[in-house]
């Protein structure tokens, strides 16, 4: 699996798990559960992963929807 969004923005996580979903590419959402850790200050990313055949896909679709500066660049 690849990183394709860090952020502590929720919203943004949604939406760009909605326009991967409406496309058929499956995502996974990591560290959603740090609130336990940070004292739910959202002070950790969370990070929207896609598997690695996916991830060229995802990127183009995250660009189309107006995400493109969001995507993490490893």
């Amino acid at each position: 699996m690849r990183t394709i969004i860090a952020t502590t923005n929720p919203a943004t996580l949604n939406f760009a798990e909605a326009v991967l979903k409406s496309e058929g590419i499956p995502s996974f959402i990591m560290d959603q559960h740090q609130s336990i850790v940070d004292g739910s200050i959202g002070i950790i990313p969370r990070r929207l992963c896609v598997v690695d055949d996916d991830y060229d896909e995802a990127v183009e679709l995250l660009e189309q929807a107006e995400l493109g500066h969001e995507i993490y660049r490893d």
